[in-house]
């Protein structure tokens, strides 16, 4: 580990995810020496990526060992906070008054909620989430419909047959949605009940948001959501890796860029 790297935080994220996709694990001190930073440092950007389920942490360093699970959605819901602001601000802009929409469950779409409540008005509103119909619930314009179901703590909402059938009553303008990876075949997601709600959702918009941060780019999870041309918006807060950014324009994906 020669090459110095910039040291803004997601930056270093981005570079350690990079290299834990090339060798099977990462030790602390490398890392510091890599970055010109302290060993502090690093195990705080360790302990972070670890809470939002990106990495396994061990003695003295770190793994990407898939991970069969996602923490739980408070442990993740602090992570990249300025980041997650700024996506759903680029996602709102997508959205116009009096739209329907559905939106699934997970930290970050907590963040595009409480951004459409603030934005917009008189949407009519489809999720399977607890925390999405809370931030939703701020603006008496939004109407909410809440999906039943068998309900996740570790992902806030609910899903199962029960979602999936009841989703499948209605036709939106948009869906909005969450993954844990993105590649070339496609968004893939580490909860497989969720994979279903996700999809149903696809199936049933005109328009299909995905909205990620850069740190979700590469790799995959442990089930695919859909092939990558049923994407049609991508918001995220960095340009893609030159190895995706080929097959994402290749599906036709536009990419907005959060600010």
């Amino acid at each position: 580990m020669t090459r110095k790297h910039k040291n803004s935080k997601p930056e270093r994220h981005h570079a350690i995810l990079a290299q834990l996709r090339a060798t099977p694990a990462i030790r602390i001190n490398e890392l510091a020496a890599s970055f010109a930073v302290s060993t502090e440092t690093i195990r705080r950007d360790l302990d972070e990526m670890s809470s939002a389920g990106l990495i396994s942490r061990t003695y003295g360093g770190a793994t990407g060992t898939l991970q069969l699970s996602e923490p739980p959605l408070s442990d993740r819901y602090g992570i990249n906070e300025a980041e997650r602001n700024a996506m759903a601000t680029a996602v709102a802009a997508l959205v116009a008054d009096g739209d329907s929409v559905m939106i699934d469950s997970g930290s970050t779409t907590i963040f595009v909620a409480r951004r459409l409540a603030a934005d917009r008005n008189d949407l009519l509103v489809v999720t399977n989430s607890i925390g999405v119909t809370t931030a939703l619930a701020t603006n008496p314009t939004i109407r909410v419909r809440l999906c039943p179901g068998d309900y996740d703590r570790n992902d806030g909402g609910v899903s199962g047959p029960d979602t999936v059938q009841y989703l499948g009553q209605f036709h939106v303008r948009h869906c909005i949605i969450s993954a844990s990876r993105l590649d070339a075949s496609g968004p893939s997601d580490l909860n497989p009940a969720t994979v279903w709600v996700k999809r149903k959702m696809i199936e049933n918009a005109e328009s299909s948001i995905l909205v990620l941060d850069h740190t979700k780019f590469g790799g995959a999870a442990f089930e695919r959501i859909c092939p990558l041309d049923e994407i049609d918006w991508l918001v995220t807060d960095r340009s893609p890796p030159e190895a995706l950014a080929p097959a994402i324009e290749a599906a036709g994906i536009r990419v907005e860029i959060s600010r």
